[in-house]
């Protein structure tokens, strides 16, 4: 059995938490595949009861009732559906790359590139600051920012295939523009293209896995989203690697985006409407046959019912933009719509990625040496990420974000202070501080990269309730992009202006999120989506806000 594979058969055991029925315990027949060792660790097993987590004990709660197999029509699915998350992650990955091609810049840029060539081999803090250059990247997210209210829509009426295709053949569009661009302005409309495709994919595809997991591995099943867009962080600085030196080569950089868009769509033809989805259109028959495909078993009662009455709440709900802003709404406005997509970009992460060639060279390190440099980092987020997948349904979400929070924290710092004491001076930096900074950005990614980078994703999706699940992910995506492209616009800026002291901004803010989230957010590992609702009552600030007519339902619905 493979290390990963041991990891998963430990967090498929049902965990300790309290809960106010005894479940038994089934006998698991474990078939494991190392292909798929962090997401799928149990395929037909005889049927396990997914509330192992947590059963309300005032009402509401059918978990204990619920059953379910891994399927091979789950695994297709959620598998097909993540490949969103290559779309963003491919972007990410080969956006810093390309901006910091020498044939790239002479052909778009040539101010910057006069600049770079002009201090080729000094630390220089401002050699990038332009804010055109800066627009390059933004763009695609002020795009997304703006295109993620009309997903929201088309996710909620159409359903959350529709969305994700839209998303595929705009992602796709835009890559061929750009591959193709004559000038600035094909750029900008290629970025905006791509944003569009990044705002309908960011905004379905975690609530897709979300909805279409059993509550025993959704933690899992969400980071799917995380994992691909790592990967294609990842392999999109390989790209960049292989094709720097090529007068053309980032136009194949930026052309190759239409692969994952192309695989997306294609397998979007195939994929199955969540059953969520096609309850709340009315389509009880089919959503019931769906959830028993999903499942692997014909005992879905307990849940189809749950979605039934999910769905009736959702159907009274005319305008869940405005249902947000609803005082019994305010846990999931504040957590998931606001406080945790905005911290997520607080963190300083993205920066490093859009930039992590940039800030290499701006470091002293020659072009090659930067582009293989950011390969390491990101190699950390591929690994952050599976860390991430493999435990995070057995050790909970408050504890990746408070251990790495501690840790980002001291990294920030150590960066800080290594910059104030070494670098600035019109002087390459000497060999092992170069590789200091190196290791301690690295460890700052693989930190990021089990805690705020998949969870900034799986929590949003998991906590809004039915009626307001489309809004609120529109909501999280829009706070999302506003803030990347905010600080994607700002931090070549900053980074002139302030020098080493935008490390120590980015520390602050990861220890003010971090003691927001060890006040108040509650753990949600193993709570079925439609009993999330459940915690709030619970809980020693938010139940102030908890509907008390909701709670006597709850009441009512148990007894």
């Amino acid at each position: 059995m493979c290390l990963l594979s041991h990891f998963i058969h430990t967090a498929s055991t049902i965990s300790g938490i309290p809960i106010s029925s005894y479940i038994h315990y089934f006998p698991i027949k474990l078939h494991l595949f190392c292909t798929f060792p962090v997401i799928f660790p149990v395929f037909n097993q005889d049927p396990i009861m997914a509330g192992g987590g947590f059963v309300d004990a005032h009402g509401g709660a059918r978990a204990e009732y619920y059953e379910y197999n891994i399927t091979w029509y789950f695994i297709f699915a959620t598998v097909v559906a993540a490949l969103g998350g290559s779309l963003f992650g491919y972007d990410l990955g080969v956006s810093g790359g390309v901006t910091s091609m020498d044939h790239f810049l002479k052909e778009f840029f040539h101010e910057v590139y006069k600049r770079k060539q002009e201090h080729l081999k000094e630390t220089d803090y401002c050699k990038y600051d332009n804010q055109l250059l800066t627009l390059f990247t933004s763009s695609l997210y002020f795009a997304a920012l703006l295109s993620t209210f009309v997903a929201s829509h088309v996710t909620r009426n159409k359903g959350r295939r529709a969305s994700i295709l839209v998303g595929a053949v705009s992602f796709f569009l835009g890559a061929i523009l750009n591959a193709f661009a004559q000038n600035l302005a094909m750029l900008i409309i290629g970025r905006c293209l791509l944003g569009v495709g990044i705002g309908f994919g960011n905004q379905t595809v975690p609530l897709y896995l979300s909805e279409m997991a059993p509550a025993k591995v959704r933690g899992a099943v969400n980071q799917l989203f995380q994992l691909t867009t790592t990967l294609g962080i990842f392999i999109a600085n390989f790209v960049n690697n292989a094709t720097e030196k090529h007068p053309k080569g980032w136009r194949l950089s930026l052309g190759l985006a239409t692969i994952p868009a192309l695989l997306m769509f294609v397998g979007g033809l195939f994929l199955p409407e969540t059953p969520n989805s096609l309850v709340e259109q009315g389509r009880l028959a089919e959503g019931r046959k769906v959830l028993e495909r999903v499942r692997g078993t014909t005992k879905v009662e307990a849940e189809f019912q749950d979605l039934i009455e999910a769905s009736e709440a959702a159907k009274a709900i005319k305008h869940p933009f405005r249902n947000l802003l609803k005082r019994k709404n305010r846990p999931q406005l504040v957590i998931g719509a606001l406080g945790i997509p905005a911290f997520q970009q607080l963190t300083g992460m993205n920066s490093v990625l859009f930039y992590a060639p940039v800030i290499f060279q701006s470091l002293g390190f020659g072009s090659a040496a930067s582009l293989w440099s950011s390969t390491i980092t990101t190699g950390s987020l591929v690994l952050g990420a599976l860390i991430s997948m493999a435990l995070v349904d057995k050790l909970g979400r408050r504890a990746f974000f408070l251990e790495a929070g501690f840790e980002m924290i001291c990294c920030m710092v150590a960066v800080a202070v290594t910059l104030a004491l070494n670098f600035g001076q019109g002087v390459a930096l000497s060999k092992g501080i170069g590789i200091f900074l190196v290791v301690i950005i690295s460890l700052f990614v693989l930190a990021f990269g089990r805690s705020w980078g998949p969870l900034g994703w799986l929590v949003p999706s998991e906590i809004f309730p039915l009626e307001t699940r489309s809004a609120g992910q529109s909501m999280v995506v829009c706070v999302n992009m506003l803030f990347t492209a905010l600080i994607a616009q700002c931090f070549l800026v900053s980074l002139c202006h302030l020098r080493y002291g935008i490390f120590l901004v980015f520390g602050g803010f990861i220890l003010i999120m971090t003691l927001f989230i060890y006040f108040l957010l509650p753990e949600t590992k193993q709570v079925p989506i439609e009993e999330i609702h459940l915690l709030w009552q619970n809980h020693w600030f938010w139940k102030r806000y908890c509907d008390h007519d909701d709670q006597l339902q709850q009441v009512e619905r148990k007894l």
